[in-house]
Formats: C-alpha cells, sequence, structure tokens
C-alpha cells in the first residue's frame, strides 16, 4: 500500500514539471519579441541619426560655399573703398577749384550788377532830359531842326541803352544759373566728402571696439579700468608713483599687454585708414612743483610721453602714436574729494582717425 502512494506521488509531479518547463519557454519568447523589437527601433534610430549626418554635412558644404562667396564680396568691397579714396582725392581737389571758380562768378556777377545800377541811373538821366526836351518842344513854337536832331539822338541813346541793360540782364540770368549750378556741384561733392569721411570712421570703429576688447581683456577685468565714449581710462596710480613720470615695475608689465594687443589690431587695420593711437595725461587740481615739474601740465605731458616711448620700442611705429598733456584742466569729477582727485589722475588711450 506504501508502495502505491509513492508511485501516485511520483505521477503527480511530472504536470507541475511540464507547466515550470512552458512558462519559461514563454517567457524565453517574450525575452525573444522584445530584443527584436529594441532591434527594430534602434536600426531606426540609427537611419534617422545618419539621415541627419547627411544633412549637416550638406548644410557645410553650402556653408562653405557661402563663405567664399563672402570673401569674393569682401574682396570687392576692398578694391571700391581704395577707388572711393583715390576719387576722394580727386573730388577735394575738383572741390577747391569749383569753390575759386565760384567766387570769380560771384566777382562778375557783382560786376555786372553794378553796371547795370550805373546804366540804370543813367536811362533815368536821359528820360528826363527827354522829357525836359519834349516840354520845351511843346512850349516852343519855333522849333528848329537842331532840336528835333537832338531828340533823334537822345531817342537812339535811350534805345542802346535799353539794349544794352537787355544783354546785361541776360548775361547776369547766364551768371546766376552758372552759380547755382557750381553751388549744386559744390553741395553734391560735399555730401560724397562726409559719406567717405563717415564710411572709413565706421570702420575704424570696428577695429576700435576690437582693440578695446582685447585691451581689457589683456589688463584684466579691474573696476578701476574703464571704457568712457571712444577712450580707454587708465588710472595713473596704477602706472606711477606721485609726482613721477617714471612707469613702475608693474606698469611696464601692463604697457607690454598693451603694445602686444596695439600690434595684433594694428595688424588687421587697411593700410587705407590713416589711424592714430592717442595717449593723453590728466592730473588733478592739486598744484605740482618740483625741481623737475613745473606744474601738471609738465607732469600729465612726461607720462603721456613716458608710455608712447616704451610702445614705439615694443615695435609700434612713431607715426601711429601722439603724446599729450592737459594737466588738471579736463577733469572727470570737479569735486575737492580724495575720490574726486584719484578718478582725475588718468591716462586715456584713443584709437581715432589722424
Amino acid at each position: 500500500m506504501n508502495s502505491l502512494a509513492h508511485r501516485r506521488r511520483s505521477l503527480d509531479i511530472w504536470p507541475g514539471f511540464v507547466d515550470a518547463l512552458s512558462s519559461l519557454i514563454l517567457v524565453m519568447v517574450f525575452v525573444l519579441l522584445i530584443f527584436a523589437i529594441g532591434q527594430f527601433v534602434l536600426s531606426q534610430t540609427i537611419a534617422g541619426k545618419n539621415r541627419a549626418l547627411a544633412d549637416l554635412n550638406a548644410q557645410i558644404a553650402q556653408l562653405a560655399q557661402t563663405l567664399s562667396l563672402a570673401q569674393d564680396a569682401k574682396a570687392k568691397l576692398d578694391v571700391k573703398v581704395n577707388e572711393l579714396s583715390a576719387s576722394l582725392g580727386v573730388s577735394n581737389s575738383a572741390l577747391d577749384a569749383k569753390n575759386v571758380e565760384a567766387a570769380k562768378l560771384n566777382a562778375d556777377i557783382a560786376a555786372l550788377a553794378a553796371l547795370k545800377t550805373q546804366l540804370e541811373q543813367q536811362v533815368a538821366s536821359l528820360g528826363a532830359e527827354l522829357d525836359t526836351s519834349k516840354k520845351n518842344l511843346v512850349v516852343a513854337t519855333d522849333l528848329n531842326a537842331k532840336s528835333a536832331a537832338q531828340v533823334e539822338l537822345l531817342n537812339r541813346q535811350i534805345a542802346a541803352v535799353r539794349e544794352q541793360l537787355s544783354k546785361l540782364s541776360a548775361a547776369l540770368d547766364l551768371a546766376n544759373a552758372n552759380v547755382k549750378d557750381k553751388d549744386r556741384k559744390i553741395a553734391d561733392l560735399g555730401a560724397q566728402l562726409n559719406l567717405a569721411l563717415a564710411n572709413k570712421v565706421n570702420q575704424l570703429e570696428k577695429y576700435r571696439s576690437e582693440f578695446f576688447g582685447k585691451l581689457r581683456a589683456a589688463l584684466g577685468d579691474r573696476a578701476d579700468i574703464r571704457i568712457v565714449g571712444d577712450r580707454f581710462v587708465v588710472p595713473t596710480d596704477v602706472l606711477f608713483e606721485s609726482g613721477s613720470a617714471d612707469l613702475s615695475p608693474a606698469a611696464l608689465v601692463q604697457m607690454k599687454k598693451l603694445a602686444e594687443t596695439l600690434n595684433q589690431v594694428a595688424a588687421e587695420i587697411p593700410s587705407n585708414l590713416d589711424w592714430i593711437v592717442r595717449i593723453d595725461g590728466h592730473t588733478d587740481k592739486r598744484p605740482i612743483h618740483t625741481a623737475q615739474f613745473a606744474s601738471n601740465w609738465e607732469l600729465s605731458t612726461a607720462r603721456a610721453v613716458a608710455i608712447v616711448k616704451y610702445l614705439v620700442v615694443q615695435g609700434i611705429p612713431a607715426n601711429r602714436l601722439s603724446a599729450n598733456g592737459f594737466g588738471q584742466f579736463q577733469p572727470l569729477d570737479p569735486a575737492d574729494t580724495p575720490q574726486a582727485y584719484a578718478k582725475n589722475r588718468r591716462i586715456e588711450i584713443q584709437l581715432t582717425n589722424r
């Protein structure tokens, strides 16, 4: 009986094993299905990436073509600027010649106007004489041949004077027309000159902004170094000792960075732009009188010259530099405080047209 029970238990295990094996197979089929779906999604994603990469390559090729066209346009623009500079010199000469010619025409017009006035006075005088003669002829009953000849002579003189006046009026109108035409041409030349100068100023403005940006990066982001309008303002306290025009060792490092930055920007400025770097020295209002410097004018000028000399040694062309001293006469802050004095003691650096 125990043997029969043991066989029954053995037969009961087999269906459970079959169910577990079926479940395992189903799980494996599900995993394989998930793997196949993942492979399909991954292949679609890779295909999309390949298409996006192809589109990016096409855009890069198009941008390269656009860059090439822009470089060609820039070269043509440089040629046009050179031609405009040459024509600007010719226009200035022509403008001077037109001004001289206009002055001569104005003098001729004034002379013609004076002559016209004189002839009008003569006509009026002759007319009065004619009226008097006619009255005398009417009153007189013994009109003779001599009086008649005199009247005829006066009539011919009046006619000749009137004809001359007519010619003078025509000449005067022609001269006025010529003057208006010259004035219009002079105005056109002036407009062209102003436009050319504005173009050159705009071209230099780009390099000034680049110069100030590179200079600020080179000198560091200091709160006491500022850009005021078109000028780069550096306090003299970081460059010179009090009452001295000798650059300090720390200042030499800053000036070397200034020279390197200026050399970089100068290499990019076109040769047809006539530019210059101004170094302007300023002091506070407190007077100075030493054996070396008689006044703040001498001190501010000596400091500007010291910076210019150092820049020349660093390779900046001397004809591109200008040193100026203004003493205490252009303060940024007119107050009588230590803060105002420190603000007014400064070196201004300006990239500008000559």
